[in-house]
């Protein structure tokens, strides 16, 4: 017998998870590939308990996709024909036994809030902020988003899986260029409406706002939505070509973009930019000044949507902007977790469950998630544990409105702590951890150290703020001294005075500078966090990380 291992002209490239779903390059993107992940992954929710994320056999299962040529269909990559992932997805919920029924092209989290209110599970084809040569997927059970505790048994029911298939007699292909399943419209309108009760009586009337739509699955939402609220809303920027945005490391060259379209509006009185990510679950925010755009990340947008909401507790990852723990929220600031909404989740749970009713949190590329049920004005929002963008965008503009300031304003009544991320492309994963490995110290449970020169004294203290002790001083003194010489005085930096270890290597210094660095889950890049008490110091800093050949980052490439 002639099995299916027998008959590939190719060497499957196994998927990986990354912080949140499973990406990859288009070129290893079979939908023999989707199909056994996603099946495999199915199989893992039918053995799950209702009260833990699991289905049932004959359940009905969401999904939906962004824009992306290859989620629907055959693209031509490197000589091969791949993409139509939503085909194989499509054909691995019928083999496992479920009832696909296609959404959309619609935002992530419209998706997610449409299977969550019916306790049922979805699948979001998309490959969010990452370039355009990337796809994947996002699967959620009946109750949120897989947990990192979830990824190690999917995998090796995956692996399993994969041997049952391959091992199978050849034939021909299930999928081909079928023709998905009818599109609902349910979820859209759900998502909007979601909106409009929460937000009853509040009115953004005499706003102007520019939705930059580029190749966003939200594109129409954006504009939609805003006008519900009687905002005057220009749509500008659409493009029929793919434009991978990271909200979180936004550079140069797309906020040159979004200048030009704000120029080119002549002499409109435009009160804000807005957009989002590829698959709309991240927000992007700008508004002028002076004729210049000026960007809010998405960390501090964090902060004027938590207070806008009056939570009672946040959760943000190590990450985020400091500038949380140097004003009111830094009373309701929960302890910071690894960056990836996986673990927002999380400590939004342990919030809920020391009582917190107001729960809230989100990330450094503006995703802001939802833990509890939140009320106002006598309102109700249902709780929406995953990212999404459209929220935060109408909090920030509502809380301007009411406050009769500009935007610009608003933000400034933040702690004066500012801001940026860049990255570096096309950076190995091996490369990254050999840099993380180098400047890690020799235990993992170490997860700060301090540095007091004046008492010569080196404090280090696990993930529970428990001080620990160690014989490991030489060592964590050699990773200090390396860091120095590279983040160095000539470069602008104080003395290391703190180390964390919660994700990556977290850098404080002296004169009050912060940089992180640490590899992307998702792609292979490897990202530098800058935070200090001017925009210029901390875009100084980014832009030092990444500059070439001989930036921050490259000189900790060549450290190893």
């Amino acid at each position: 017998m002639t099995t299916l291992r027998d008959h590939l002209a190719y060497t499957p490239q196994p998927l990986k998870f990354g912080t949140s779903g499973r990406r990859g390059q288009v070129i290893d993107l079979t939908q023999l590939e989707i199909y056994t992940n996603v099946l495999a992954e199915i199989y893992y929710l039918q053995s799950l308990p209702l009260s833990q994320g699991g289905i049932q056999t004959g359940d009905d299962f969401y999904y939906a996709y962004d824009l992306r040529p290859s989620s629907t269909r055959y693209v031509d990559e490197q000589e091969t024909r791949r993409g139509g992932l939503c085909q194989a997805v499509e054909q691995a919920l019928k083999d496992g036994g479920m009832r696909p029924l296609n959404l959309g092209a619609i935002p992530t989290p419209a998706l997610t809030y449409f299977a969550l209110q019916r306790g049922k599970g979805s699948i979001m084809v998309t490959g969010s902020h990452i370039p355009f040569d990337r796809n994947g997927y996002k699967l959620n059970t009946s109750k949120g988003e897989l947990m990192k505790r979830d990824e190690q048994p999917i995998n090796e029911l995956v692996e399993r899986t994969r041997e049952e298939i391959m091992g199978q007699s050849c034939s021909e292909s299930l999928f081909d260029e079928q023709e998905l399943g009818p599109v609902l419209p349910e979820a859209r309108t759900a998502y909007i409406q979601r909106f409009i009760d929460f937000f009853e009586g509040e009115s953004l009337q005499g706003m102007t706002i520019l939705a930059y739509q580029h190749s966003a699955v939200g594109r129409d939402l954006l504009v939609e939505i805003f006008e519900k609220f009687d905002a005057t809303v220009i749509p500008v920027g659409r493009s029929e070509t793919f434009v991978p945005i990271d909200t979180e490391a936004i550079d140069q060259a797309q906020l040159d973009t979004v200048q030009k379209l704000y120029d080119g509006v002549g002499q409109l009185s435009v009160d804000a930019v807005i957009s989002t990510d590829g698959d709309s679950d991240r927000p992007l925010i700008l508004a002028p000044r002076e004729g210049k755009l000026c960007f809010f990340g998405g960390d501090l947008l964090g902060m004027i949507v938590a207070q806008f909401l009056d939570a009672d507790a946040a959760v943000v990852p190590i990450s985020a902007n400091d500038a949380i723990d140097h004003g009111p929220l830094s009373k309701i600031t929960e302890p910071k977790t690894k960056i990836g909404s996986p673990y927002v989740i999380a400590g939004m749970q342990l919030a809920t469950e020391k009582g917190r009713t107001q729960v809230c949190g989100w990330e450094a590329n503006g995703g802001f998630l939802t833990g509890s049920d939140l009320k106002r004005n006598g309102k109700r929002l249902s709780a929406l544990p995953t990212r999404d963008a459209m929220l935060p965008l109408l909090c920030a503009l509502f809380a301007a409105q009411n406050q009769r300031m500009t935007l610009t304003d608003l933000f400034a009544t933040l702690p004066k702590r500012y801001s940026r991320a860049a990255l570096l492309r096309n950076f190995p994963r091996s490369a990254s951890l050999k840099i993380i490995n180098r400047f890690s110290p020799p235990d993992a449970i170490m997860r700060e150290i301090s540095f007091n020169d004046a008492s010569h004294q080196i404090t280090i203290r696990d993930s529970s703020n428990s001080p620990i002790d160690t014989q490991a001083g030489d060592e964590i003194k050699r990773i200090r001294t390396e860091l120095e010489t590279i983040f160095s005085p000539h470069r602008g930096f104080g003395p290391v005075i703190r180390l964390n270890y919660t994700d990556g290597v977290r850098m404080y210094f002296g004169n009050g500078d912060v940089a992180h660095f640490r590899p992307s889950g998702n792609a292979d890049e490897l990202r530098i966090y800058a935070i200090a008490d001017r925009q210029e110091r901390a875009d100084d800093i980014a832009m030092q990380g990444v500059a070439e050949p001989d930036g921050l980052l490259r000189r900790l490439q060549n450290a190893v």
